[in-house]
């Protein structure tokens, strides 16, 4: 009895692995922190495999489980994690057609800056395509609270692109240089000299 289950619990961990880690990495846009909220979700569905008697709804129930492990995380560690003010240098994209690659890049660092819980109603609103009311359950909330975090959610996510957007567009405004009125930026009073 105790290999069925071990070979039964097995066998879903290596269907539903992949799309429980892509699912972590877009709540927590970090692949190490989604690793292990992966793995912490399996121990729990492990520990209550034997209580789960509809197979064919533990997707859910494992969504619902890592939704409440970030949040809890989120929640206990809010005032003594470290906060970063600045995103670590990384090297200018090269011009490239994989002009795609770049857009997943801003939009997952403008998902970054979402609360938890804004991130969380996001994601399953729009990424795995569900209803208000499916959010809402899986949640643990009014469907109104969806809907208030979800606009709240895309009017930041908005206001976060178009400022990357805008700073890729003119580092001048990026550096928070002045204009002189004709728009150049390095003749403006107070602007370093660009040249010798």
């Amino acid at each position: 009895m105790a290999e069925a289950h071990d070979d039964e619990f097995s066998r879903y961990v290596r269907e539903a692995r992949p799309a429980l880690r892509r699912t972590a990495f877009l709540l927590s846009a970090d692949w190490h922190e989604a690793d292990d909220l992966v793995q912490r979700t399996l121990i729990a569905l492990h520990r209550r495999w034997d209580t789960l008697r509809q197979r064919d709804k533990i997707a859910g129930y494992a969504r619902t489980v890592m939704l409440r492990l970030i949040i809890s995380d989120r929640r206990s560690h809010r005032w003594s994690r470290e906060v970063l003010h600045d995103l670590p240098p990384e090297p200018d994209p090269s011009p490239d057609p994989y002009g795609l690659v770049l857009d997943r890049l801003l939009l997952m660092n403008a998902l970054a800056g979402l609360g938890p819980r804004q991130r969380a109603a996001v994601v399953l609103r729009y990424w795995e395509d569900r209803t208000v009311e499916e959010t809402a359950s899986a949640l643990g909330s009014e469907g109104s609270t969806v809907r208030s975090q979800t606009v709240r959610a895309l009017a930041s996510l908005r206001a976060s692109l178009r400022a990357q957007l805008a700073a890729d567009e003119d580092p001048a405004d990026a550096a928070g240089l002045p204009r002189d009125p004709e728009g150049n930026a390095e003749d403006a009073p107070g602007a370093t000299p660009a040249g010798p």
